[in-house]
């Protein structure tokens, strides 16, 4: 998505939420002086070097979901490209999975990222205006490639093309690819395991904001979007631009 147009959207997500632009600011300065050099060099090309070609699996963390069936998928045509969003990384390590690509903010599991980060991943580490901790504790312990993002203007370090929630972030960066198709495994927008119920609310809000910006995505973007289900077929994402055909 062009920053343009992406900017309004954050607005109104900065507007509901109150997240402090300063903020994401200093999380984003925070960020690039932690990236090695390497790191820092034309981030959005070595995603698309991983991804362009192939279809894309979005792997979330839904309660229950597990790893991807990825022995459903057809023997013929392209492989698949793994992109695990934060927490899905768990699961696809105890699956034998390696993610092409990792997108994460840094508040799940981050030692499994790292794991998966030593064996090939990509990691995209993404700043907020409430993650500046976690990026000092964690952006040095990664040995292996890495890339920068955050919700602001796109800069010669750091990525943006849209996206809020690890996971649609995930959704965004694959179109940004030129995949000719996403699919969505663990998605889940109407559960969370949060317990509190002020936490549990929130993150529900977002969740919500996910939701949209997916159908938003499929809408106008050139690669399909589909959800991934159990018994190995796919349906077209609700409300994007097939959403009453099957597949």
């Amino acid at each position: 998505m062009e920053y343009g147009r992406w900017a309004a959207r954050y607005d109104q997500i900065r507007g509901e939420f109150g997240f402090p632009f300063d903020a994401e600011v200093a999380a984003a300065d925070r960020l690039e002086s932690l990236l090695p050099d390497a790191a820092r060099a034309l981030p959005l090309d070595r995603v698309r070097s991983r991804l362009a070609g192939h279809p894309v699996v979005i792997v979330g963390s839904a309660p229950g979901a597990g790893p991807p069936p990825v022995w459903r998928w057809s023997t013929t045509g392209p492989v698949p490209a793994i992109v695990a969003a934060d927490g899905a990384t768990v699961d696809c390590l105890r699956a034998g999975l390696v993610p092409a690509v990792i997108v994460t903010d840094l508040d799940g599991p981050v030692e499994s990222e790292v794991t998966a980060n030593r064996r090939g991943s990509l990691v995209v580490v993404h700043a907020h205006g409430d993650n500046r901790p976690a990026l000092d504790t964690w952006v040095p312990e990664f040995p292996g490639e890495l890339a920068g993002s955050w919700a602001g203007p796109p800069r010669p370090a750091l990525l943006n093309v849209g996206g809020f929630t690890d996971g649609d972030r995930a959704a965004y960066l694959a179109e940004a690819s030129g995949v000719p198709e996403i699919r969505l495994w663990g998605f889940d927008f109407d559960r969370t395991e949060e317990s509190d119920p002020a936490r549990r609310a929130r993150k529900l809000a977002k969740l919500a904001w996910a939701r949209r910006l997916l159908a938003e995505l499929d809408r106008d973007g050139s690669a399909p979007l589909l959800l991934w289900r159990r018994d190995g077929s796919t349906v077209p994402y609700p409300d994007g631009r097939n959403a009453t055909s099957t597949r």
